[in-house]
């Protein structure tokens, strides 16, 4: 088997993706009889292409420099490879020699490399391929968590506990829609956002769990009748009974993307109709509506520490299993005691194009906010020196005037 490598990243960026490839490309290169460590472009696309780029002579500071940005050091792609895309990529693969491939990705990258590595059993070719974790939406299964969640997690974090205090300095209702189609684990962080009684957000609706328009507004209604005000999270994958998602039903016009998809992400248009509900039908006169988008994937500046150790420790373990033992999978994360982690490896069939979605314990029996249960699964992830707001303590003045 020739130690020719390469390294390629798919699927949406993270705060912490860079971390897993620098750990992959050095744990490669200090192994012996490693010949090239390339890395594509562009994902799979960059593959087909042959738009490879030469990691083998990088220097280790600026390696570690890279490490330590967000978003995809290599270029991505949204390719979802078919048999055909993947034979492509085994001829490309041939052609260059390359012994042992990694792909850094979610479900669908994942899936990729299954059928790769069938494709090269087929044809004879020696091939060790290991799919490395990596999505902010933490559904891919037999992990615990996965890297990139917990940095997009403090980022929701941060971001709602700073919209509380907007929120309570001049009160009305606020919707911010959060990232997650079918898993919920994201929008659910904004929990972790509360440090006091009365602390946004109020309400969190989650893709798990069905959405009914008449019921968000009578959970609206009774937090703004009780406090003044309401933050709420919603991830942009609701949907009604039907499956339906919510932003197509109140919706006139439907983007979608180049898959069919109904399009959530980089639009405000979900918190607009949510806002237009609760001002026309509950006579909210401020109601203001956020959608994070893009922002919470590669936030400079806002990374889990705990997520960048993982994140390199999980490229290193894939280089590791392939080169060492010439195994082929998936990397897992499993969580041991109060935290601690272990890397596993897992079948690639356990993981590809399967989605995991919140446990049923970590979502409370009205379906609008999480149990403490999610919140200890959650805290550690976070990192360390995590902001934490304050708040004035003094004693209130008796009036003088008595004015009504």
């Amino acid at each position: 088997m020739s130690h020719r490598i390469l390294i390629a990243q798919g699927g949406g960026p993270t705060a912490v993706i860079n971390q897993s490839l620098v750990g992959a490309v050095l744990a490669a290169r200090g192994l012996p009889g490693v010949e090239r460590v390339y890395g594509a472009r562009h994902g799979v696309r960059g593959i087909v292409n042959e738009d490879f780029v030469d990691l083998t002579m990088e220097t280790t500071a600026h390696l570690e420099r890279v490490a330590a940005t967000p978003a995809s050091a290599l270029g991505s792609t949204r390719d979802k490879p078919d048999l055909k895309y993947c034979q492509n990529i085994l001829q490309v693969l041939k052609a260059h020699r390359i012994g042992h491939f990694f792909y850094i990705g979610g479900n669908d990258s994942s899936d990729t490399v299954r059928i790769v590595v069938e494709e090269a059993k087929k044809a004879g070719h020696a091939l060790s391929a290991v799919h490395i974790p990596k999505t902010i939406d933490n559904d891919l299964m037999g992990n615990d968590h996965t890297p990139g969640f917990p940095s997009a997690a403090r980022f929701v974090v941060q971001a709602f506990a700073g919209a509380n205090l907007d929120n309570a300095a001049l009160p009305g209702v606020y919707v911010a829609v959060v990232m997650g189609r079918h898993a919920g684990f994201l929008t659910a962080a904004a929990a972790l956002a509360r440090t006091s009684d009365g602390d946004g957000p109020h309400l969190i609706y989650l893709p798990e769990r069905i959405f009914e328009i008449d019921r968000f507004l009578a959970d609206v209604k009774a937090v703004n009748d009780k406090y003044g005000r309401c933050v709420v999270a919603v991830s942009e994958g609701i949907h009604d009974a039907s499956g339906e998602a919510i932003a197509a039903k109140l919706a006139s016009n439907v983007e979608r993307d180049a898959h069919g998809n109904v399009q959530l992400s980089g639009t405000g248009a979900l918190a607009d109709l949510l806002c237009d509900e609760i001002k026309a039908k509950l006579g909210i006169k401020r109601v203001r509506g956020d959608t994070f988008g893009y922002l919470q994937r590669s936030f400079l500046g806002c990374v889990s520490d705990v997520d960048a150790r993982e994140a390199r420790d999980v490229g290193e373990r894939a280089v590791q299993v392939a080169l060492l033992n010439g195994q082929v999978g998936s990397i897992a994360i499993r969580r041991v005691g109060d935290y601690a982690v272990e890397y596993a490896l897992q079948p690639l069939e356990a993981v590809a194009a399967k989605t995991k979605v919140m446990d049923a314990a970590f979502i409370n029996a009205a379906g609008n906010d999480v149990t403490p249960a999610f919140r200890d699964y959650l805290r550690p992830l976070l990192g360390s020196d995590l902001p934490q707001a304050h708040r004035l303590r003094g004693a209130a003045v008796p009036k003088v005037l008595a004015r009504g």
